[in-house]
């Protein structure tokens, strides 16, 4: 029988502590509202269109966002 830490399953355990910790690091590090407000001038300037059109065919494919 195998060591039940090894069982990946329906996901993948490690990567979602690793992603997790990684979540929880980037909060903490206070870039949260620096991130957001580099997003939203990304939106409104050169690249917009282009980020528009990937966030329309990610929602194609069935892709919410959270």
């Amino acid at each position: 029988m195998t060591d039940n830490k090894d069982i990946q399953g329906e996901g993948n355990y490690d990567a979602a502590r690793k992603f997790d910790a990684e979540q929880r690091a980037f909060v903490k590090s206070g870039q949260v509202e620096q991130k957001a407000k580099a997003a939203e001038e990304a939106l409104d300037g050169p690249e917009g269109a282009e980020l528009e059109r990937a966030r329309k065919a990610t929602g194609e494919r069935g892709q919410t966002p959270r």
